[in-house]
């Protein structure tokens, strides 16, 4: 694992994609924590950030530090539950992008790979058939160039670093991570390349199906 310092960015301080009485979404940047950590030094998060402005709002789900992109809270309590369970059932839709090492053999596919934690190497993950849980992403080739590849990764699950060790299991590891990439694509990019697009769900207000977007911050195309 490579050594790390906890230096979140603070300009944008948290951006506002959407805000109504119920549901707030955000654009979280690359870098910052979703919640804080358990040391002190990890304190500063998307969710106190927005907590100093909206002190109802409460994190629905999260998004790894280093993964840019949509983030929902909730302002009632009635709301979160609402939101929560749609995660839990599957009932929202994630879009990522990410720029990956090298090319998968197919233009498009689905991994079928259940995760556990590596405990002695945490906070990674790691495929295991006989005690993982179950775990599902689709995939398709957007584009590709020399040595890299740009991914539309949906997950069909939500478990942690899934994307991350799904696009592995290809033998196409994302662009800068510092978890689970090889020397040459973690030193291809000055951050990780992946980014949650696009984010669906039903409002809870009245079960109206939305769609938010966040353009991807990430470079058009990457030096192979």
């Amino acid at each position: 694992m490579r050594p790390f310092t906890y230096t979140p960015p603070h300009a944008p301080y948290f951006s506002v994609v959407h805000i109504d009485d119920l549901v707030l979404v955000l654009d979280k940047p690359s870098g910052l924590l979703t919640v804080s950590g358990k040391a002190p030094e990890h304190s500063d998060c998307l969710e106190t950030r927005v907590q100093a402005a909206f002190p109802e709002a409460r994190i629905v789900h999260r998004l790894d530090m280093d993964t840019s992109g949509l983030c929902v809270m909730a302002r009632t309590t009635a709301a979160h539950r609402n939101l929560s369970l749609q995660f839990q059932r599957r009932k929202t839709v994630k879009t990522y992008i990410a720029w990956v090492w090298g090319r998968p053999q197919t233009n498009e596919g689905m991994v079928d790979l259940p995760l556990i934690c590596d405990w002695p190497n945490r906070p990674k993950q790691m495929v295991d058939h006989e005690r993982g849980r179950s775990a599902q992403t689709r995939w398709e080739v957007l584009a590709w160039e020399r040595q890299v590849t740009r991914l539309r990764l949906v997950p069909i699950t939500g478990r942690s670093h899934q994307l991350r060790v799904h696009t592995l299991s290809l033998g196409c590891p994302i662009l800068g991570d510092r978890f689970y990439a090889h020397d040459e694509a973690w030193a291809a990019a000055g951050r990780l390349q992946l980014h949650a697009e696009e984010l669906s769900f039903h409002h809870p207000a009245d079960g109206t199906r939305v769609t938010f977007r966040s353009p991807s911050p990430l470079q058009e195309s990457v030096s192979g």
